[in-house]
């Protein structure tokens, strides 16, 4: 068996393999999208999805994100210092990694 794809032609299968299954999703949704949101009981059936997917993206934040990332009180601050740029001063998210980059370097000398 030859050796698997590696380096840029690697690179690109996996991003092809990662993408295009949702890519074909979205296509195949798309005709029917206008009508998806027509009528009590598809509206209903949406915001249960969204509570569903809301709690499910609280449980991969506090697993592993917060229980591994957020070891001590320092932690918490840079982490609270992200979260106020993006949600109370409306910064661009780049701009909160920078921040957090430097205040993890600055912090912890990595």
């Amino acid at each position: 068996m030859p050796a698997p794809p590696s380096g840029w032609a690697g690179a690109a299968l996996c991003l092809v393999a990662i993408f295009l299954p949702g890519l074909l999703l979205l296509l195949g949704v798309l005709p029917f999208w206008a009508s998806l949101g027509r009528g009590r009981l598809k509206q209903a059936a949406l915001r249960g999805v969204n509570a569903a997917v809301v709690g499910v993206l609280l449980g991969a934040l506090y697993d592993p994100v917060w229980t591994k990332g957020i070891g001590g009180p320092t932690d918490f601050a840079l982490a609270l210092v992200a979260f106020a740029l993006l949600a109370v001063w409306k910064a661009p998210s780049w701009l909160a990694v920078l921040v957090s980059a430097v205040g993890g370097a600055a912090l912890f000398g990595r």
